[in-house]
């Protein structure tokens, strides 16, 4: 065959590439399965427009993983067409292009826990995870059917491709063949770098994940019109951590007090216990669920609903990121996270005022506990930032009995671990521990099996481990002497399996408990004001007659009354900031939507609407994220 053109490359060229689209689509309608309760879509017309516009970052992710083997296709060679050329092109296409896609599939489970595509934020998770070969085989047992679809598209795929294919040709005219090769590779570069900008405007910079928003109504549907690869590829070297200029410092003030002081106390020296609950979302714990109105309400956690009924309960609480460290972050130094980790950016090695190192100039003895290999999640590492005087994990436990066989030591053993570590030590103490029994793979001590109701979603049964792990920490540490003399706190890193469309919705996909105990029984009641974890922090400097300035942009919950009760978090592409009746949308610059408060489905936009308190609240939310990163990146995380 003779031909000094390359028609029929350039056909099987865009035939792959079409392939891809193809199987995008399909990883779509998969993701949307898989998740169809929390993204909410009324019908299969509107899931074909979010699908019609997620071929602008489906385009970008697929010009990405596939512009080594565009380029290998089209260049101005002889050999192209050849059979080992050809054989060439078909391992790269698929060894870019199934790697990139199988990260759709993965999505298909942990969007679940996170409620955003995942980004390359993952890899700092992943690398602080010592069972790494455990954790992967547990998944492929778990979610072998996530599995099995991935490698029907792979196969399925690949079938496809080999339909189409190249004839191997003799070029009569090389120069004419090379020139035109040249015209059509400057073409299709051009074209590659518009889809890839996501158009020509010059004023048009890269498209990025919060650009999805732009065709959605709800903020949850952007994360059915992006695609994972993108992404992962769009976050790749880039940091969200940047400086921006949207109000004056008087305002910045006014709405959040960053440097703060109390007097309302006096001053105490109570040992303090932090217990940050793995995934125990607000949705399980009945005592948080007096007035939601659920048909058919079950509460998990007998114990815990006890112990709230002689504690200060906030039932209207939320967590402000969406990870474990993010927990850590924002209990324990007021720091929330939004699009990136704080624990991950460029910034976290510098001086840091928090609750760990104000209690220890009180003279508290600090440790953080975590049943996992010790540097799992980043705690040890972020631990020591902190100034942490102890680290116990899974090493200083020494006895590998009582290890799960996925995350660390179950939680009733480390419970009684954590109790008589604190016999050993001179009060006052702080103590901190981070569970890890509630959490996939949902499973409980042999001894336990049939104890626990299993409910309706796996988690439940761990939830109901996790209580009574509580209870008999509480049963054996009120013997002892320091009980009396302590206060704590019982609150969650994030959300897990949710089994009630209520909590379902975009806002209480964060809603957490914040329970705070006295055995004194002097602290009792439920406060339903607006509570977030960034507020337990200055809540203890407060209720031990903390009297020195400190760096927080939380807020007491027993005694502020100049600021206003809010929440700030991030779902994935927004700014979510609630206040007095409204929730704001903020988009880093601009209000994006205002909701309702009791709109946690964010149903109904009223920007169209907007008045003053509208107004104000955009305004406090731009101070929040304007003080947030000029004091992160300025390295001033503490009152001077």
């Amino acid at each position: 065959m003779n031909s000094n053109y390359r028609i029929q490359e350039y056909k099987a060229l865009f035939y792959r590439l079409f392939l891809a689209y193809l199987f995008y689509f399909v990883a779509r309608v998969l993701f949307f399965v898989y998740n169809y309760k929390m993204l909410k879509v009324d019908s299969v017309s509107d899931f074909l427009a979010l699908a019609y516009h997620g071929m602008v970052f489906d385009t970008a992710a697929i010009l990405y993983l596939n512009a080594l083997f565009i380029v290998c296709s089209i260049l101005p060679l002889w050999i192209t067409t050849k059979k080992g050329y050809q054989k060439f092109l078909f391992y790269l296409y698929f060894v870019c292009n199934l790697i990139g896609y199988a990260t759709n599939f993965a999505d298909f489970i942990y969007y679940r826990f996170t409620y955003a595509r995942t980004t390359i934020a993952i890899m700092d998770i992943v690398k602080n995870e010592s069972n790494k070969g455990n954790m992967f085989s547990r998944f492929i047992v778990s979610y072998w059917h996530v599995y099995a679809l991935f490698f029907l598209c792979a196969i399925l795929w690949v079938y496809l491709y080999k339909k189409v294919k190249v004839k191997e040709v003799q070029h009569e005219n090389k120069l004419k063949y090379f020139v035109s090769s040249i015209l059509g590779l400057v073409f299709i570069a051009v074209m590659a770098v518009g889809g890839i900008r996501g158009d020509f405007k010059k004023s048009t910079r890269p498209i990025n994940i919060v650009d999805a928003n732009r065709f959605v109504t709800k903020p949850e549907h952007a994360d059915i019109v992006l695609n994972t690869p993108f992404a992962i590829i769009r976050t790749m070297g880039t940091t969200s951590f940047k400086k921006v200029d949207l109000v004056s410092p008087e305002v910045v003030q006014r709405e959040l007090e960053p440097i703060k002081q109390y007097h309302n106390n006096p001053k105490t020296k109570p040992n303090i216990v932090i217990f940050i609950t793995e995934s125990y979302g607000r949705e399980y714990i009945g005592a948080f669920n007096k007035d939601t109105k659920i048909p058919g309400y079950v509460s998990y956690t007998p114990f815990i609903d006890s112990l709230a009924q002689h504690s200060l309960i906030f039932s209207n609480a939320f967590a402000n990121g969406s990870k474990s460290i993010h927990g850590m972050s924002s209990v324990l130094a007021g720091i929330p996270s939004f699009q990136d980790a704080f624990t991950s950016s460029p910034y976290p090695k510098q001086k840091i005022q928090s609750l760990v190192s104000t209690l220890k100039e009180e003279g508290y003895d600090t440790s953080f506990f975590h049943g996992a290999p010790n540097g799992s999640m980043g705690f040890l590492g972020f631990g020591n930032i902190l100034g942490f005087d102890h680290y116990y994990g899974k090493t200083e436990y020494n006895n590998d009995a009582d290890f799960d066989g996925s995350w660390g030591i179950w939680d009733e053993p480390f419970f009684q671990f954590m109790k008589q570590t604190f016999n050993t030590k001179k009060q006052p103490f702080m103590g901190t521990i981070f569970t890890v029994s509630s959490h996939e793979p949902f499973v409980v001590p042999e001894k336990y099996k049939g104890k626990f109701p299993m409910g309706t979603v796996p988690m439940h049964q761990v939830v109901g481990y996790t209580d009574y792990a509580f209870k008999k920490f509480f049963e054996a540490a009120k013997k002892e002497p320091w009980f009396q003399n302590t206060i704590f706190v019982i609150t969650a890193d994030h959300c897990n399996q949710v089994a009630y469309d209520e909590y379902a919705k975009v806002i209480n996909r964060s809603a957490v408990p914040i329970l705070i105990y006295k055995p004194d029984g002097s602290l009792k009641g439920e406060n339903k004001e607006l509570a977030q974890q960034i507020d337990i922090y200055p809540t203890l400097l407060d209720m031990i007659g903390y009297d020195k300035p400190f760096r927080s942009w939380g807020r007491s919950l027993v005694g502020e009354k100049t600021i206003k009760p809010f929440v700030i978090n991030y779902n994935g592409t927004q700014y979510q900031f609630q206040r007095g009746n409204y929730i704001c949308l903020f988009d880093g610059k601009k209000a994006a939507g205002f909701y309702a408060i009791a709109d946690k489905g964010l149903e109904k936009n009223l920007i169209a609407n907007r008045n003053k308190e509208m107004d104000e609240l955009e305004v406090a939310c731009k101070a929040f994220v304007q003080d947030y990163y000029e004091r992160i990146i300025d390295k001033k995380l503490y009152a001077e």
